[in-house]
């Protein structure tokens, strides 16, 4: 991870300049932060929202979980003052003119529901845009419950919030990034800032731990979907995008919305994805999709499955042989058999994109049984 941490000796060392023209984003802060690779728990697209505010005086709460950088326009004014891409809460006041600044335990919050439960292995709270105007520090807690709880339910007494981010100085106009170590499964979030300010945007990622319980009443699913656990473990290039994009749920809505890799020149070699499913299960179909994807789809696919030692060269099997694909087309394939596996690896000849793939199947008994498991040990 590569970023410069926040001062917290002097309140005004991480103010960034203020915006002097041309591109707004030529002084951003950002940062190379590794757990990025992993999905975005907190992706509107996906399902998450921010369900409550204490306040969102100059800019709405639900701007912090739009899909891409936020943008500025200085010239954008409204009747309540600046208007800001993020969620911005007005100046905190003291008690008195002889007190005017805020209490030190005086913070804004806001409630986010994940789009699936989870374990969250990084956070991002951006502040891009927010130059003298953000907050001086913030804390980020997370609870579990089941259902889909109101603001009442969460702000309960009785509701346990475990910290994933004491209170921290951040910088503004800057990807502030926090590595999370709590292995505990997680639906919802509280942001804090203290004591006010603006977040542009907050990315919560991590891997998705699927209730077992929903997933026997749905039956067949696709065991390769983030959306249910499934997760990519390694790949051969990452050049345009990240290969996990090809198991987010719904269609791909642009070229750049899946996984697209660089032209390879060595002969004899491919490009190939390592997936591990939600957990062991009996494969029955498969659909790849090369959706927008025209003059850069992957020639030809194969798909290989192993049940439990992906490291063995050996213990790899051919679930769909090498075969051609069309650009910008889904790709059905109902297997003659069903498929045992834990992995499955994609191989796309010699190179090129591919914008979905869907392993469509049901748990084994052991599967099951390793999931539910697993789901209860994290809660």
């Amino acid at each position: 991870m590569t970023t410069t941490p926040a001062d917290s000796t002097d309140p005004h060392a991480n103010d960034a300049a203020p915006y002097g023209g041309g591109d707004p984003y030529a002084d951003y802060r950002g940062g190379d932060f590794p757990f990025t690779s992993l999905v975005d728990l907190a992706d509107r697209g996906f399902g998450a929202g921010v369900i409550a505010a204490n306040d969102e005086f100059f800019a709405e709460r639900e701007n912090l979980l739009k899909p891409g950088p936020a943008v500025f326009d200085p010239e954008h004014f409204g009747h309540k003052g600046k208007i800001m891409d993020g969620w911005e809460t007005r100046r905190r006041r003291g008690a008195d003119g002889a007190h005017p600044f805020p209490t030190d335990d005086a913070h804004d919050w806001a409630l986010i529901r994940l789009a699936a439960p989870g374990v969250i292995r990084g956070i991002i709270v951006d502040t891009a845009h927010f130059r003298g105007n953000y907050p001086q520090q913030i804390t980020v807690e997370a609870t579990a419950l089941p259902g889909s709880p109101g603001p009442d339910d969460l702000l309960a007494d009785d509701v346990k919030w475990e910290e994933l981010v004491p209170r921290t100085p951040v910088r503004g106009h800057a990807a502030n990034g926090f590595e999370i170590t709590v292995e505990r499964r997680f639906t919802h979030l509280r942001l804090k800032q203290h004591p006010d300010g603006g977040i542009a945007r907050l990315r919560v990622h991590g891997e998705v731990v699927a209730d077992p319980a929903w997933l026997d009443v749905l039956g067949t699913f696709d065991l390769a979907s983030v959306m249910h656990g499934g997760a990519v473990e390694d790949a051969s290039d990452r050049f345009y995008s990240s290969p996990t994009q090809i198991i987010q749920p719904g269609l791909s809505r642009k070229m750049d919305d899946g996984w697209e890799n660089r032209r390879r020149r060595v002969k004899g070699t491919n490009d190939w994805v390592r997936f591990r499913l939600a957990a062991q299960g009996e494969i029955r179909a498969v659909e790849i999709d090369t959706a927008y994807l025209k003059g850069n789809s992957a020639g030809w696919a194969a798909l290989y499955g192993c049940d439990g030692t992906p490291d063995d060269a050996d213990s790899w099997f051919e679930i769909l042989p090498r075969t051609r694909l069309q650009p910008d087309t889904p790709h059905r394939f109902t297997l003659p058999d069903a498929v045992t596996a834990t992995h499955i690896r994609l191989d796309v000849f010699p190179d090129g994109g591919l914008a979905r793939m869907r392993v469509h199947g049901s748990l084994t008994t052991a599967g099951r049984t390793a999931l539910g498991r697993r789901f209860s040990a994290l809660g």
